[in-house]
Formats: structure tokens, sequence, C-alpha cells
């Protein structure tokens, strides 16, 4: 397979001006023949094409982004909406915020809604069920119309665009790590399903730091949960027919459900079960006990979302090369009372 080359280097290697490559390409008679053949069959050798992505960046002018979240209740997305908001009005551009309320459909008709040129670009995590279908084709499609897409904390690798996270396996791995070295082994977990990207990895997290400590994994302390509004049930039945001394939540909703329900079963926090969670948003602060977490730094992922596409958006043609970053946002464990 041929390298892929940028028009810098096909103006570096036949010795002409970046201005002079794009002419080229258009085949413009202000350029003589010969150095149009040139430039034309050094990109066919190497199976360069004029991006039209950048092409179309330059010439939008709605100055107008689109966050899209998978839903609303997690104060974790509230602190991005501020990130991206922050960082899009500094530089004159208004957001819009879409709701694809953890739908495949609802992301693809926002998506298709607001493609047609109402907004510049596409920062977005993506929904359950879009995670589990495995079909991003209404991502790709609105990549290869020219529009940008900035990806955050529910990502893909099927996808080549920019994209911010955390480091999800890590930041599981010291919580439960923390737990441990606190002298705790039965250590529940209360987690989402696997085909939800940042459950998987904080599962791989907390199964990584129980094997390298030579703890058991046991599979009945590891709750993965699907139902997102109906899940106190099982929460409940794991505190109660198991003898646990900790639990990890993979995120503060959960977290605090296992805190009312270990009330409601007579016990305490932190005394007879230690309990962490994951964001550290308004609950885990003002919960009583407040919740030993995880921070996310939500309001950072957001700043850096919104300045990684506005970068995109606002290069200019001849500067714009097919490359694409993740950033990986630092993470903090935050004791508090939930933990001895």
């Amino acid at each position: 397979m041929r390298r892929k080359v940028t028009k810098k280097q096909n103006a570096k290697e036949i010795d002409v001006t970046i201005s002079t490559v794009s002419k080229s390409l258009r085949d413009s008679t202000e350029i003589s023949e010969d150095t149009r053949q040139k430039v034309q069959a050094f990109a066919k050798l190497y199976n360069y094409k004029p991006n039209n992505i950048a092409l179309s960046l330059k010439n939008r002018k709605s100055k107008t982004i689109c966050i899209i979240i998978p839903e609303v209740i997690h104060h974790f997305f509230a602190t991005v909406i501020s990130g991206v908001e922050h960082v899009a009005n500094e530089n004159g551009y208004n957001v819009i915020v879409c709701l694809s309320d953890e739908s495949f459909d609802k992301e693809v008709i926002n998506m298709e809604m607001l493609a047609n040129g109402s907004i510049d670009g596409f920062i977005m995590s993506l929904s359950k069920e879009t995670q589990q279908k495995r079909d991003f084709h209404h991502i790709t499609e609105v990549i290869s119309q020219g529009m940008p897409v900035v990806m955050f904390d529910r990502v893909t690798n099927e996808i080549l665009c920019d994209k911010v996270i955390i480091d999800d396996d890590l930041a599981a791995y010291n919580a439960t790590q923390y737990l441990i070295d606190k002298g705790f082994k039965k250590i529940a977990l209360l987690s989402t399903v696997d085909y939800v990207s940042v459950g998987k990895l904080r599962t791989d997290g907390y199964v990584r730091a129980l094997k390298n400590n030579d703890l058991a994994v046991e599979e009945h302390l590891i709750l993965k949960i699907e139902d997102t509004e109906n899940f106190e049930s099982p929460i409940e039945a794991l505190i109660k027919n198991n003898d646990i001394d900790a639990i990890f939540a993979v995120n503060e909703i959960f977290a605090v459900t296992a805190i009312k329900l270990a009330n409601k079963l007579g016990k305490k926090i932190p005394e007879d079960i230690s309990i962490i969670g994951f964001t550290d948003g308004i609950i885990s602060k003002y919960s009583s006990p407040s919740i030993t977490t995880v921070s996310q730094n939500g309001v950072k992922m957001g700043e850096k979302a919104a300045k990684m596409l506005i970068e995109k958006l606002e290069i200019e043609e001849e500067d714009y090369e097919e490359q694409y970053k993740t950033e990986v946002i630092e993470t903090e464990l935050v004791e508090r009372e939930s933990t001895i």
C-alpha cells in the first residue's frame, strides 16, 4: 500500500508552493502545463486527493456547533456542556444542545436535521443503543460531507475523528486499588452492560486490580445494569445476598442508590460497606454520607472538545492535514465520607 501524503508533502517533493499544488489539482491555467502534469502525476502516484472537508470548512459561516449527549440525569454531561459553551462563546460560536436519550434513532435524526448547514460541526457522546448496534453510518456520512465531529466520553475506534476521553480503565483500577489498600477483599462492582464503552473499560480496570492483588474475581459480585430506570431491585439483592465490604459504582446514580438500599437493609456506610462512585457531581458532594468518587473533570473535557472542533473549523485549506488526535483528561480520586 502506498503511503498517504499531504498537500504540504506534495509541494515539497516537487519544489513548488502549496498554492501551486492547489491550483494544479484544479487545472488552473495560471500554472504551466508542465508543472500541472508533475503535480497531478505525483498526486496520482500516491493516491492524493484534495480534502473536501477543508474546502467546506473554509466557507462555513453559521458559527454554531452542536453537542449531542445521551442523557441529562448525570451531572457529568452538564459540566461538559458548560466547558463547551465557555470555549465556544469565547471564540464567537453559539452552541445547540441535543439529547439522544440513549436512542440510536434520535441520534440519527439529530445529526441529519442539523447537518444541512444549520451548524458547523458536532461534539458528541454516543448513545447506548448506537454502541449496541455498532452502526455509525450517520457519523461517517456527516464527516464525508465535510463536517467535523469530535467525540467525548463514549467513543468508538471505528470512526476516524478527534476524541476526548479519560483513561477509564486506569481510573477504575485506581479506585479499586484504593479500596484494596484499605483492606477490603469483598468488593462488588455496579457497572453498565459491556457494549457501553466506558462501562466495559471500568469493569476491566476493576478486574485487573483484583487480579493484580491476588483477589478472586467473583462474577456474582459484578452487577451489569442494562435498565437504567429500574435497577434498585438487583442492587438491593446484591447487597442483601452477599457478604460484601465495599462497592465500586461506575456512576454516582448507582453509588447513591447503593447507599440508600444499604441503609434500608440496616447496613451503615462506611462502617459496614465503603462505597466509591464516579463523576463527582452534586449528588456525590451533598448526599449523606458524601461519596468518595472519581472526578472526571467534565468542564475540562468540554473545553478541550470545543477547542479541537474550532481548530478544525478555522483551519485554512492549505494547512489542513487529515490527522486526528485523542486527548486524555486526567482524573483524580476525591475522598469523602463513604469510605473509611
